[in-house]
């Protein structure tokens, strides 16, 4: 099993920062290194911070990414959430940053690791953790959490249309075991709607992932705090997978138009290519937003127009 995890959009997310040699960057989920190295490669005297909460990533990034000439010098890893960037930024006395990339896809090491508990395609515990250090688990969600508010979780965190039917057969077949007992119960609870295109326990582990990562309240604060720390002309990059996070990017890159600070670079979402979805089947729901910060003098030069 190769824990590599393939950068998505590798050469979009490059085009869309437009790395200058001396810049400085941070990867704000920067798993196993993927784009972190992609930026390294560029740089000269800059620098990149990478931000991750799975030390199991950290640590196969640090190793995979001192292939970069200058390693020490270019490459700052921070065991932290990407909730956090701001105050990663003042720690560090980072200069205002000239752009900033979060991926929001599990990564591979995650999927592919049967002890994490990610996956219905292994047998593995109900853990889901991408920090250890967490004390949730979705074994407490799913074995302990009532019936509504696993139902609501199911349909809030994934939209899942038969979240009252599933939480049901999950409460009559208490204690669940572990991720394929799950997928069992998962799909004996969901109604027949002829041929599907996902595995019907998908919906109801991404819910549980989601809860258990509080992934929607991260990655509302990172859009939050992450407009703070760019530079004017600073770029800031969302990866996305599911309908309800590239909501929560759209939304947000909306109102900080409106706002007048920042410009929203596409117009349209950007999607992997076919042949990349070819050559990596987890890239085909990814959605890339980007907005840049505007330059004082472009806002001012605004306001003497209007």
């Amino acid at each position: 099993m190769s824990v590599l995890h393939t950068p998505v959009l590798a050469v979009e997310v490059m085009e869309w920062l437009r790395i200058r040699p001396e810049g400085n960057y941070v990867d704000a989920t920067v798993g196993t290194g993927g784009h972190t190295l992609e930026i390294a490669r560029r740089l000269t005297t800059g620098r990149v911070v990478g931000l991750d909460r799975d030390p199991q990533a950290l640590a196969i990034a640090r190793e995979r990414l001192k292939e970069v000439e200058g390693f020490e010098e270019k490459v700052v890893l921070v065991h932290r959430e990407f909730s956090k960037i701001g105050d990663v930024a003042k720690e560090l006395a980072l200069p205002p940053l000239d752009g900033v990339i979060a991926d929001l896809g599990i990564s591979s090491l995650e999927l592919d690791s049967p002890e994490r508990g990610f996956s219905f395609r292994f047998a593995g515990p109900l853990d889901m953790r991408m920090n250890p250090d967490n004390p949730l688990t979705a074994g407490e969600i799913v074995n302990e959490w009532p019936e509504k508010q696993l139902a609501d979780t199911l349909y809030q965190n994934a939209e899942e249309r038969d979240s009252r039917r599933i939480a049901r057969a999950i409460v009559r077949a208490r204690p669940i075991r572990g991720t394929q007992h799950l997928a069992t119960i998962v799909a004996g609870g969901r109604k027949a709607r002829g041929r599907q295109k996902l595995h019907p326990a998908t919906k109801t582990f991404l819910a549980l992932r989601t809860a258990v990562n509080r992934e929607e309240e991260e990655l509302g604060q990172f859009l939050s705090r992450t407009p703070a720390t760019l530079n004017s002309g600073g770029r800031m990059i969302v990866l996305s997978y599911h309908s309800i996070e590239d909501r929560l990017v759209k939304h947000a890159f909306q109102r900080l138009a409106r706002e007048g600070s920042f410009r929203v670079l596409t117009k349209k979402v950007v999607q992997p290519s076919a042949e990349e979805v070819r050559d990596n089947p987890r890239a085909r729901s990814a959605k890339m937003r980007v907005a840049e910060r505007i330059a004082p003098e472009e806002i001012q030069a605004a306001g003497s127009w209007s």
